[in-house]
């Protein structure tokens, strides 16, 4: 049985061999009438069995292997293996490792290039009754998004053509990022005339406080610290006409910039103060830049004309030579010639200025919300936060809701500038509100907004937007600053500082001056900016960060807060002039820099004569030549490098082996004295070269004071 059974396993397996081995013949193309789906042999045979087939009319041989293994396969499924087939094969990738840098190469992050319009940057103007669809246009966002972002502020609109308020339309673009302005449309509303707002301005000490005090018959100027104006005063002044004109005194000093850049932006007309015996200042300049760039007229008071160095001519024509236009030269520049001391020429300047008011047809809107904008602010001891401002238009009510800046209050108190409690405000007064819960800043707007609610979302909004404006900011300059420590050879230290001033104005003038005195050596860190007196909170502050503390025009520290800031090392600098100020932190900050090595001439010699030393023994050394000098200027010191000068070209310059006075090796010796000198490497002296004594010093910076206020650091 066993036999048998292998005896048919063998016969299988011979006819299994025979028919693989078999070879069959197809005709070369396919029968007519075949299908589509048909797998033709001659196919399988041009497909499968590559260069032994025949050509086109030739009988094609195919084994039966082939056969069986594509027996089943449509003509679809073989095109698309030939295709794959065909495609040429992809080379398998390697992931690279990044290894870093070599190690003498540091790698250095490519700064960040900001964006121009990235939308932190843009500004849009809203109205009252603006849509969502002119606000998306104007944002450049999706209508859907803002929608969402109108929910979320609790507003509800039936379409997006419905109109918004200014506030919930400004809640809708800071939170999609934009910066806004409000336009204060007057369409409709009653116009009537209102006084003009003149800004005094020039440069420091020509008198623009005095002129003033003689227009209002006050003695302001005798009161000022150091006879200088540091604040930006408001004044109603009553013409001996009947009429009232608003003036705004600014500071001359150049550290007192912005305050003069805000003064020009909410006046109506620009008095600009010249002393006739000092002429055009650098600050009479920046006066009139700001007075174009914020398009206001300019009247030129030339003061100080009864003194007898006056001379009104010349600084008329240094103002034409500076692009301002005089009427004497054809322009349309008012020049007047005033005495501030002696009150002359104040009624021409009274005309001069109604005149002007009169050609610009002042008006504003007195009824509606009001709009004023922030000229100072400080914190009272007893009645908090207080905001000098300027009315622009409406009716300012106390006890009404406002948001100024990021603040917002209930107007607990209205006052006018002599301190007399008011009810009411209107268009070109000068006021002081109280009732904010934070101290704004200056430059601020005041609006008017209905209810609490409104006021706090609003306040929210604005501090939202500006934390993250300051953190944006901040990341730029982290990648846009080069880092000057990574200079070579150079070395920075940080000075941390926190300023308390009296009013906001003054403590951003501060601030702005001190950072002007930022070098290569020393940065001015200003960690903190307050007002009011210094708090123990202050001292905990300077303690943690090894800062100094800066007070400008405030109150001594009490006892204890004085005795905390000895404790703790804690340097307290009490100033209440800019000059002083200054001059006593550029010490300070030069005192602080490590200064920069620097190789100097210490001294200079002439060759007298030269000596040789010859025959010496071996633990001696070679033979040497010594040059016999004498000190011409400055001292020589052994532990020094030499120069050899021949012709003025260096011939040699290496450290000093000897040098000895009278055999007598010494450490120095002075000009006018004799000694000899050896030369590491220098074997060719003559008569006549000159040696020179150079030392390495370490250079401190240097504080600069300008004629016109102005402080630098020169390293």
């Amino acid at each position: 049985m066993a036999m048998a059974v292998a005896a048919a396993r063998a016969v299988s397996r011979g006819r299994l061999r025979s028919l693989l081995t078999t070879t069959v013949n197809f005709p070369s193309r396919p029968c007519a009438g075949a299908g589509a789906g048909d797998a033709s042999p001659s196919f399988f045979a041009s497909e499968f069995t590559g260069p032994s087939y025949g050509s086109a009319g030739s009988a094609t041989s195919v084994t039966k292997l082939h056969l069986i293994r594509f027996i089943h396969a449509s003509s679809e499924l073989l095109a698309t293996r030939r295709r794959d087939e065909a495609r040429p094969q992809k080379q398998k990738r390697v992931k690279k490792v990044d290894r870093g840098p070599p190690v003498e190469a540091p790698y250095i992050p490519p700064a960040r290039k900001r964006d121009s319009k990235s939308l932190s940057d843009r500004t849009i103007e809203i109205f009252e009754g603006i849509t969502i669809v002119e606000l998306a246009k104007r944002t450049g966002q999706n209508i859907n998004y803002l929608k969402q972002i109108l929910t979320n502020v609790g507003e509800k609109i039936d379409t997006e053509f419905d109109p918004i308020t200014v506030d919930v339309a400004e809640l809708i673009a800071m939170e999609a990022g934009v910066n806004v302005r409000r336009l204060h449309s007057d369409e409709g509303a009653v116009l009537e005339p209102r006084p003009a707002v003149v800004t005094v301005m020039g440069h420091v000490d020509h008198g623009k406080t005095s002129l003033l005090d003689a227009l209002r018959l006050t003695s302001v100027a005798a009161k000022e610290a150091g006879g200088i104006t540091q604040h930006l005063g408001a004044f109603v002044v009553s013409m001996p006409s009947g009429a009232s004109i608003t003036f705004l005194d600014t500071p001359g000093h150049a550290a007192f910039s912005a305050m003069r850049a805000r003064g020009a932006a909410v006046t109506d007309i620009v008095v600009l103060v010249v002393a006739a015996d000092d002429g055009v200042m650098p600050q009479t300049l920046e006066a009139i830049s700001h007075a174009k760039t914020a398009n206001v007229p300019i009247v030129v008071a030339i003061n100080k004309c009864d003194k007898p160095s006056a001379n009104p001519e010349r600084v008329k024509i240094q103002l034409g030579s500076e692009g301002l236009l005089l009427e004497d030269m054809g322009g349309d520049v008012q020049v007047v010639e005033v005495s501030a001391l002696g009150r002359t020429g104040l009624d021409k300047l009274e005309e001069t200025l109604l005149f002007q008011a009169e050609m610009m047809e002042l008006k504003a809107r007195i009824n509606g919300p009001a709009h004023a904008y922030v000229v100072e602010a400080r914190l009272d001891r007893g009645r908090g936060p207080l905001a000098t401002m300027i009315m622009q238009s409406g009716t300012l009510v106390s006890g009404q809701y406002v948001v100024v800046g990021a603040e917002w209050g209930r107007i607990r108190a209205l006052r006018d500038m002599t301190g007399k409690v008011i009810e009411k405000a209107w268009p070109a007064m000068p006021v002081e509100i109280e009732g904010l819960r934070g101290l704004p800043m200056a430059g601020d707007d005041v609006i008017v907004v209905e209810t609490e609610e409104r006021a706090r979302m609003l306040s929210t909004g604005r501090k939202e937007k500006m934390e993250r404006d300051r953190l944006r900011k901040a990341m730029e300059e982290k990648f846009e600053i080069p880092d000057a420590s990574g200079e070579e050879g150079s070395e920075r230290v940080e000075m941390p500082i926190i300023i308390k001033a009296d009013v906001q104005g003054t403590a951003q003038a501060v601030t702005d001056s001190l950072k002007s005195l930022n070098s290569s050596q020393v940065s001015v860190n200003i960690i903190h900016i307050g007002v009011g007196p210094i708090s123990q909170s202050d001292v905990d502050l300077a303690q943690a960060c090894g800062a100094c503390i800066v007070g400008f025009n405030i109150r001594s520290p009490s006892l204890p807060i004085s005795l905390a800031a000895k404790q703790a090392n804690i340097k307290i600098c009490m100033h209440r002039v800019i000059y002083h100020l200054l001059e006593d932190m550029g010490k300070l900050i030069v005192q602080k820099a490590p200064g920069m090595l620097e190789i100097q001439v210490a001294g200079e010699g002439e060759v007298l004569s030269i000596f040789q030393l010859t025959g010496r023994s071996k633990s001696k050394g070679p033979d040497v030549k010594i040059a016999g000098i004498r000190i011409v200027d400055g001292r020589f010191t052994r532990s020094a490098t030499m120069r050899l000068l021949r012709s003025g070209e260096v011939v040699v310059e290496g450290s000093c082996l000897s040098l000895k006075r009278e055999k007598q090796d010494v450490e120095t010796v002075d000009k006018g004295n004799e000694c000899g000198l050896v030369i590491q490497g220098c074997d060719d002296f003559r008569i006549g070269d000159v040696i020179q004594c150079l030392e390495q010093v370490k250079r401190k910076p240097k504080f600069v004071s300008a004629e016109n206020g102005a402080v630098r650091i020169e390293c």
